[in-house]
């Protein structure tokens, strides 16, 4: 029989190394991705392609009692199992019932009003996702016993490191066992387990099906890539079955309190609850199926076992099986095999479930075959991966439907894999209760897609379990908000391609990032709601990016430009800044602090929500807005006691606000408690961009509450409410780059780097932690609030007292000046004395205009400018500081005064 990464091996030169059984056990397909174009396709697991429900059950049956034996009775039983969404949800259950007596309990990409979370952990793939833990019983994790995590493929270790890093902090255990049908660590990756048990203290095993690795040859990246561009096919329209039969619907009699899945917890007593009332659900199926061909029990067959025991997959007569039809699969050398294949005459049935939900439509699946039924099983996924129809490809053919659950992260294509074409005469297609929506029955939803391609089709709903809400008082109240966000679709970037791969857990989104392992701040001063790309390469020459943006080749958030070292010279006039402007920076920290906790209710209020007990969210706009807002955290924490959520968000010119960051906090906090924050306002061009983007995401999202107006430190422009002051001064935070900014990039939105379930994108410049003063700013300024604290207060109460209403003289002027020097680009004038600073730094300026007598708060636009040839202008009438211009309608060669003479830095 052909091997199903034979296509794929021959034509990319990638080889399947490791145990004799592994191919097979893995096919290989192809898929659009940034980092890995191929995919190992299982198929034992009954995601991608349709197997008989013994052989799934039996693969993860036998790992769980391998891991029993491992582990002894004693431990067994005081054991926890966990899974991942959503292709190990079935091979976890399994697992679980392998090992007897341990609860279990799968991640989930579904969050639920009112159900606090768990935990939450990280999946560290090319677009990667965050996993919700949502137990109803909030001890469920809690023990010290082992626990035991389920997954379909080890590779890297990256997921389960993140599981057990993030849940070990919260619920420390000594043993920990990883559990996965195939080991595909490389070299590289094989000491990591061993010594990030040595790290937390706690002994880490592994329990595998089977071992090997996959060898990559050079360039497999690209070439897969130019493969999957060659051989991908616009999706047809939807089939229009002419003559057959409306889908049925099964009314099944789940049994009460029994749960569809494990995504909330599932108990030994469920499991022998459910495995109580297989036979009859079977025998309901059945009866639209028609009788099976043979009987259950056969004579002198083995008595079934007793209710509540997990059964035992029965072995294959002697003989050769039949050969499989287009998209079956042969069941493999060594894996349990199941019961014996009826007569060629029996009616072919797929069980097919519904991404997460898996172990009940496979459970279902085993009880039609303990029937005699001729059954497969496979389930519905997320991960568009390519269809080739040729026998050495895994997945041969390819149905696309639209979501049909309403998902957090909005609508989108959903598939079901070598369905069509393998020679089905029913399927029992199972879903919950939750997806049982008017889109499941569509013109071009699931059940219309599987009518096109199958003779029969069978609608079997499972209610939903949804727990209680989690009490919001007293000493079991949950630290999580009860706000979820309405699905809606993803907002459209005009150069974004449409996106062909996302991993089947890519509708929910990471945790934020953290210092140290991300920034050089501490980890409870800022959760950075962004993608890491460190490991990209994204910086250009000034000129090349000024040449490229002007031009119109290219968005200025495409690239980076190359992080501006600082002369000793210029280090100390940022130090001499710092100690100048210390106070005067805590003043106006604490100015609009003390304003935004002041405001919140009347900000609420506006918004639509109860005004009183909250406190504020804060969510800085990266990156100049990061250490403003970790100032005000300081500050709140440091007059009031209070420990003030903050993150920072990404927003770009043009594009508006990362909407995936404002999901994430809509589903983590009331947004109505969300305040923006930024370092300081120019001609308001960012203030625009917030107010239109939050309108433009409210009204697509269904989400409310968020309020578009910014706090700043000052606000010179007068664009906006909420200031610590409105003078043009030096904040030394705007001298330098990410040296004083926890050692991150400028954001970064590229189409081929930020799919539509990232986050933007930026970088953590580790190399440069030598010269990084982040922390030194923050503390400089710090110091000052008891010297200030007086001031402040009698600030505040003149502000809230005054008409703050914005002038936009600033705009006014940057309009005016745009005129005056025949620029006629509001975008090519930068005014105040941080985004001057910014042109010096990362643009190719043209000239400078500084107000008259503007003094010491302009030495190091002095330097810069002397730096890099740039003619200061005084002038008068001036609203800011100082305005900086880049060069119009520049082209490499076009530097300086003339636009010709060219200055290296």
């Amino acid at each position: 029989m052909v091997w199903t990464g034979t296509w794929v091996a021959e034509r990319l030169g990638v080889e399947l190394i490791g145990d004799e059984e592994l191919p097979a056990l893995l096919g290989l397909a192809l898929r659009r991705n940034p980092k890995r174009a191929h995919l190992l396709v299982s198929s034992v697991l009954g995601k991608h392609v349709p197997q008989r429900p013994s052989v799934v059950y039996g693969s993860g049956l036998g790992l769980g009692r391998r891991v029993r034996e491992l582990l002894g009775e004693e431990e067994a039983a005081r054991s926890v199992v966990l899974g991942y969404a959503e292709t190990a949800t079935a091979l976890g259950h399994a697992v679980a019932d392998g090992l007897g007596l341990a609860p279990y309990l799968h991640s989930t990409r579904r969050p639920v009003a009112g159900v606090a979370r768990a935990g939450g952990f990280e999946e560290s793939h090319s677009h990667a996702t965050s996993h919700l833990l949502l137990p109803e019983d909030t001890e469920l994790l809690a023990g010290d016993g082992p626990l035991v995590l389920v997954d379909d493929e080890f590779s890297t270790g990256n997921t389960v490191l993140n599981t057990v890093r993030t849940l070990h902090e919260r619920y420390p255990r000594k043993r920990y066992v990883v559990v996965a049908l195939v080991d595909m660590r490389s070299a590289a990756d094989l000491g990591r387990l061993d010594a990030f048990a040595e790290e937390i203290g706690a002994r880490v095993d592994l329990v595998a099906g089977a071992a090997g690795t996959v060898r990559l040859p050079e360039g497999v990246l690209e070439k897969g890539q130019a493969l999957v561009a060659e051989h991908e096919t616009p999706t047809p329209a939807p089939l229009r079955p002419a003559s057959r039969p409306a889908p049925v619907r099964i009314a099944l009699d789940w049994p009460e309190g029994v749960p569809d899945g494990g995504r909330h917890g599932f108990t030994p007593e469920h499991r022998t609850r459910l495995e109580q009332a297989l036979p009859a659900l079977a025998r309901r199926i059945g009866e639209q199926l028609g009788a099976p061909s043979a009987a259950a029990e056969e004579p002198g067959a083995p008595a079934s076992p007793s209710a509540g025991e997990p059964r035992e997959p029965r072995e294959l007569p002697a003989g050769e099986p039949r050969e499989p039809s287009a998209g079956e699969h042969r069941e493999p050398a060594g894996a349990r095999p199941g019961t014996p294949a009826p007569p060629p005459a029996a009616p072919r049935v797929l069980v097919l479930g519904f991404e997460e939900l898996m172990y009940a439509p496979l459970r279902l699946g085993t009880a039609l075959e303990d029937a005699g039924h001729d059954v497969s099983y496979s389930t519905t996924t997320r991960s568009p991966v390519l269809a080739v129809d040729d026998p050495g490809y895994a997945i041969r053919t390819r149905l696309v439907f639209p979501a049909h659950d309403d998902p957090a992260g909005g609508p989108g294509e959903r598939y079901a894999y070598n369905v069509a074409g393998a020679g089905f005469d029913a399927v029992v297609a199972v879903v919950d209760s939750t997806a049982d929506t008017p889109a499941l029955h569509a013109p071009d939803g699931l059940l219309a897609q599987l009518s096109a391609h199958v003779p029969r089709v069978l609608l079997a709903v499972v209610p939903s379990h949804t727990p209680a809400p989690t009490p919001t008082h007293g000493p079991t109240a949950a630290p999580m908000p009860t706000h979820t966000p309405t699905a809606s679709p993803y907002p459209s970037y005009d150069d974004r391609p449409p996106v062909t791969e996302a991993p089947e857990r890519s509708s929910m989104l990471p945790e934020p990032l953290r210092g140290p392992a991300f920034s050089s701040y501490a980890p409870e001063e800022v959760g950075w709601l962004l993608q890491d790309l460190s490991d990209v390469e994204l910086e250009a020459p000034t000129e090349e990016r000024e040449e490229a943006i002007q031009s119109g080749g290219a968005h200025y958030a495409e690239s980076l430009p190359v992080e501006y070292q600082p002369s000793p010279r210029y280090q100390e006039l940022f130090h001499s800044a710092l100690e100048t402007s210390a106070a005067r920076i805590a003043r106006a920290v604490g100015t609009v602090t003390e304003t935004v906790l002041a405001e919140l209710p009347l900000r609420r209020g506006r918004r639509g929500r109860d005004p009183q007990g909250r406190r504020p969210v804060l969510v800085s706009l990266a990156r100049a807005g990061t250490p403003v807002g970790v100032l005000m955290r300081r500050w709140a924490q440091a007059r009031h006691g209070l420990d003030l959520p903050h993150y920072a968000v990404s927003i770009v010119r043009g594009r508006g606000i990362d909407a995936n960051a404002l999901r994430w906090l809509a589903a983590h906090h009331d947004p109505a408690d969300v305040v923006f924050v930024d370092g300081w306002t120019g001609k308001g061009a960012i203030t625009r961009e917030l107010a239109e983007a939050i309108r433009e995401f409210e009204a697509a999202e269904g989400v409310t509450g968020f309020d578009p107006e910014i706090a700043v430190l000052a606000d010179p422009g007068s664009c906006v409410r909420t200031y610590g002051t409105r003078e043009d001064f030096l904040i030394p935070s705007a001298c330098l780059n990410s040296t004083v900014s926890g050692l991150i990039s400028r954001t970064v939105l590229r189409a081929d780097l930020v799919g539509p379930d990232d986050f933007h994108g930026g970088k953590f410049y580790r190399e440069l932690a030598g010269a990084d003063v982040s922390n030194d700013f923050l503390d400089a300024v710090a110091a000052r609030f008891d010297e200030v604290a007086g001031s402040v207060d009698g600030d505040v109460k003149e502000l809230l007292a005054a008409d703050r209403t914005p002038t936009w003289e600033g705009w006014a002027a940057v309009e005016r000046i745009s005129e005056e020097y025949g620029i006629h680009d509001v975008n090519l004038v930068k005014p105040g004395v941080g985004e001057t600073t910014r042109v010096l730094l990362r643009r190719v300026p043209w000239k400078i205009l500084a107000k008259r007598g503007a003094g010491a708060d302009l030495a190091h636009v002095r330097l810069l400018a002397e730096q890099r040839g740039v003619p200061v202008e005084e002038v008068d009438e001036l609203p800011y500081s100082c305005v900086g211009l880049i060069h119009p309608q520049y082209t490499r060669g076009a530097t300086g005064a003339d636009g010709k003479a060219v200055v290296s830095q």
